[in-house]
């Protein structure tokens, strides 16, 4: 006898076991996340097998393990050829059914903490929720700060009322040469954070941040690596918009040119932060900044022809979403870089890098050309320094040509 498990799934034989009252739900989950009508087949039968194998084991839903997982795709690749995603149709139907509450969380042995794992989780604790600072930054300092207390007490205690100026010293000059020298720079920088931090609680009492020794690295030593006008709109042209994906990727690639956004935040743009009648963006630049900027018609027409006719179904509020299933935002800024990568690749397109910032600096550039100032630059792109826009007076040729000295010995 068959069974109608929705409008798009009807299976051979009424499913058993102690799964089988939720694979409506289940069904359901899938089609709202994306799924194929295929996919969503292949992963209810899978589930309503695997509720008919617990039902015979006499498991009960409160008692399901990955042992579980495991235990019966061994009895069913005996029977049945293994298909590739079996393990992870099943992880997610367990996902699911903790969702509803009827498989508890899994419970995981947490090992015990040493002292410097302790000390490097409160300072990203501090990072993150006192000061703020971007995921991306906080993933890059603490590192340095584990193999700057690892360095110092080896496997024993912390105890950071021991460190001297010495210390930090000795780790500096030890591992400089072995690192690159932006690197480098960074790991002092966040030496200088951490030793802060560190008086911040009251365990240093003196300043070592100022003993942090200076890497040679000259600011703004090279020229910004921008992508030509001309380029962008080969690019632009090159992606075909007949697809849901291509609509996608055009809208994409005009946000990083023409508003000259980052990767993080074209990847964290939400429906509720682009004002459709003011014709305004929000975006959430770095620490949390937001910075409010134009919506050109030209970037507002393909975000609104993807959201219209490229957008999968989904409850996320993110603006863009994966192009397969389960449709959900990107996960951060690497996202958008494969993309573009993705995209240059397929092109004729002769780029300087093949990463997104250089749409970045080819606005800035551009912008410079055209005679803006580098207030106004700055302001475009969510500069809160004013000395982080100064590097584009490298590209500024013709007033470089103006402060020119004459050739000794040239014509006068």
């Amino acid at each position: 006898m068959k069974a109608v498990i929705n409008s798009q799934v009807v299976l051979a034989r009424v499913p058993e076991g102690p799964v089988a009252p939720y694979l409506g739900r289940f069904a359901a989950s899938l089609d709202t996340t994306g799924y194929t009508v295929k996919w969503i087949h292949r992963q209810v039968l899978l589930a309503a097998c695997f509720s008919q194998w617990l039902g015979r084991e006499t498991v009960a839903l409160q008692d399901i393990t990955a042992d579980h997982l495991t235990r019966y795709l061994r009895y069913r690749a005996r029977r049945l050829r293994p298909k590739c995603g079996d393990h992870g149709a099943l992880t997610h139907l367990v996902d699911f059914l903790r969702h509803e509450g009827v498989v508890p969380e899994a419970r995981l042995a947490v090992p015990e903490r040493s002292s410097i794992e302790h000390w490097a989780r409160a300072y990203e604790v501090y990072l993150r929720e006192e000061r703020a600072l971007a995921k991306a930054t906080i993933v890059n300092y603490v590192p340095f700060v584990r193999d700057f207390l690892k360095h110092r007490f080896g496997a024993g205690a912390v105890e950071l009322s021991c460190l001297s100026a010495a210390d930090v010293v000795h780790f500096v000059r030890h591992q400089a040469p072995r690192l690159h020298k932006k690197c480098a720079k960074l790991m002092t920088t966040a030496l200088r954070s951490f030793l802060c931090y560190a008086r911040f609680c009251g365990e240093v009492d003196v300043d070592l941040a100022a003993a942090v020794p200076v890497v040679p690295n000259w600011s703004m030593a090279s020229i910004p690596r921008a992508i030509a006008p001309d380029q962008v709109r080969r690019l632009l042209a090159s992606i075909d918009r007949r697809t849901a994906t291509g609509r996608r990727d055009y809208a994409i690639v005009l946000l990083l040119a023409r508003l000259g956004l980052r990767s993080g935040e074209v990847a964290s743009l939400q429906l509720d932060d682009i004002d459709w009648k003011a014709g305004q963006l929000t975006v959430h630049g770095k620490s949390g900044h937001r910075n409010e900027l134009p919506l050109p018609a030209e970037v507002g027409r393909a975000v609104a022809a993807y959201l219209k006719s490229g957008r999968p179904p989904s409850t996320s509020r993110y603006v863009f979403l994966r192009a397969r299933a389960p449709a959900c935002g990107f996960q951060g800024a690497s996202a958008i870089g494969s993309i573009v990568r993705h995209r240059l690749q397929r092109s004729d397109v002769d780029a300087p890098t093949f990463g997104a910032h250089q749409f970045r600096h080819g606005l800035a550039t551009e912008m410079l050309r055209r005679g803006a100032s580098l207030g106004e630059i700055g302001d475009l792109l969510g500069h809160r320094h004013p000395q982080t826009t100064m590097i584009y007076t490298k590209v500024d040729l013709e007033a470089l040509r103006e402060l020119a000295l004459p050739w000794p010995g040239g014509e006068l």
